[in-house]
C-alpha cells in the first residue's frame, strides 16, 4: 500500500470513531450551555436583568443584518451594556405569555465553544458561547426576525 493511501485510511477510521473523549460533548457542558442560554431568553422574557447579565460576557455583540431597498444592507449591533439595560426598562416582559417562546437547542459543542438555537417569540438568535473557567458566557449573538419583522 502507497503511504499516501495509507495515511489517508488511518484518518478515514479516525474520523468514523467520532471525537476524542477530550473533545467530547459531555451532559454537564450540554446543561450548563442550555442554561445559560435560558438566562438569556428568561431574563428578557421576565425581565429580569440579573439572569441576562449573568449570561453574557462583556464584551458580547448582538447582530442583525438589517436590509434597506434605497440605502442596501447594514449591521446592526447592541451590546452588552445595551442588552442589559432594556432588560431593566423592563424587556420582553409586556409580550403576552402565549408569545413567548424560549425553545434552546444545543447544536454543537467542541472543547470551549458552543452553539445555541433560541426559538423565541417572533424571532430565532444564534448564540455563540465560549467557556471561561467554569462557566459558559454568551460572546455572540446573529438574530433575525420570523416573517417581516418591525421594519
Amino acid at each position: 500500500m502507497k503511504p499516501m493511501t495509507a495515511a489517508v485510511g488511518v484518518f478515514a477510521l479516525a474520523m468514523a470513531a467520532g471525537p476524542s473523549e477530550a473533545s467530547a460533548q459531555s451532559a454537564e457542558d450540554s446543561a450548563a450551555v442550555r442554561a445559560t442560554a435560558l438566562d438569556y431568553i428568561e431574563g428578557w422574557y421576565t425581565g429580569d436583568a440579573e439572569r441576562m447579565e449573568r449570561s453574557l460576557h462583556p464584551q458580547v455583540a448582538k447582530r442583525i443584518v438589517h436590509i434597506d431597498p434605497v440605502t442596501g444592507s447594514s449591521l446592526v449591533a447592541t451590546s452588552a451594556l445595551e442588552l442589559v439595560g432594556q432588560v431593566r426598562a423592563g424587556g420582553g416582559s409586556g409580550a403576552p405569555p402565549e408569545e413567548r417562546r424560549t425553545d434552546a437547542r444545543v447544536l454543537d459543542i467542541f472543547e470551549d465553544a458552543a452553539s445555541v438555537r433560541v426559538d423565541a417569540g417572533g424571532w430565532i438568535d444564534y448564540l455563540h458561547l465560549a467557556r471561561f473557567g467554569d462557566r459558559w458566557l454568551i460572546v455572540n449573538v446573529l438574530w433575525e426576525w420570523r416573517g417581516e419583522g418591525p421594519w
